[in-house]
């Protein structure tokens, strides 16, 4: 590894931002769909669904968050495809520094981007009634699982814009992790499904890391269910993590 790997990642995290923040649109983009289902299914459909909190935003909340998330990581690999198509990350190999600096460059953004994504969505869940009486160790759980989620999926995210032949390909994938929350229960209890969606709802990851974030918010006792939202993070980031940097030194070679 490139003795000035660190300094050389700051270097691509600070250019990776430098393009966010000058496209705001992609930070207002990726907040506006989750607050706009938020409001759609508190304020119009809340009122028909029966779940064991007294306020639904509580209740919705977690899965929103992972929406955002699923729909925050299409960017990452949107501006990695367009670094291999414009011939940039080559460029960048060309030069002395870390080669995988590039790559890690666009992981840390994504992570960034998406906390602040994430931040705008929980003041307007706190302007809608949110509330919640967890402690400050729940809170840094909740926070650790959404990063570990987020950086799970921005793996997931490094592949498609690392192998993706057009830019629809490369955003195409989120799709289907955005749908993913529908079928869980971040929106309503897996008891009112039918056995063969339950069945799928009930061992699917957003299920299991939903169910433990709204545990840790509420205060209430979370049991096993932190350990496989975590087994599921871990797993998607690692077996990702793989697959993406087997793409990127194909590049680099």
């Amino acid at each position: 590894m490139n003795e000035h790997f660190v300094s050389d990642m700051g270097v691509m995290l600070g250019r990776s931002m430098r393009h966010v923040f000058r496209s705001v649109d992609t930070i207002i983009t990726v907040c506006i769909t989750p607050i706009a289902m938020m409001l759609l299914f508190v304020y119009v459909l809340g009122g028909a669904i029966q779940t064991d909190t007294d306020n639904y935003v509580n209740y919705l909340l977690p899965g929103i968050l992972l929406i955002a998330i699923a729909s925050g990581i299409s960017y990452t690999a949107y501006r990695l495809f367009m670094d291999k198509q414009r011939g940039i990350i080559e460029r960048f190999h060309s030069m002395p520094i870390a080669r995988s600096a590039v790559l890690w460059g666009h992981v840390l953004t994504s992570l960034v981007s998406n906390f602040l994504s994430l931040a705008v969505i929980m003041i307007v869940a706190l302007i809608m009634g949110f509330r919640s009486s967890a402690g400050i160790l729940s809170w840094l759980a909740v926070i650790g699982i959404l990063m570990l989620f987020t950086l799970a999926l921005t793996w997931v995210a490094a592949i498609a814009g690392l192998t993706g032949k057009s830019v629809e390909g490369a955003s195409a994938f989120s799709y289907p992790l955005i749908f993913l929350p529908f079928i869980s229960s971040a929106f309503v209890p897996t008891d009112s499904m039918p056995k063969v969606v339950r069945a799928f709802a009930d061992n699917q990851p957003v299920t299991s890391i939903v169910e433990a974030i709204r545990a840790l918010l509420s205060g209430q006792p979370v049991g096993n269910e932190i350990w496989i939202a975590l087994a599921w993070c871990v797993g998607i980031m690692l077996v990702a993590y793989y697959f993406a940097m087997r793409a990127y030194n194909r590049k680099a070679a």
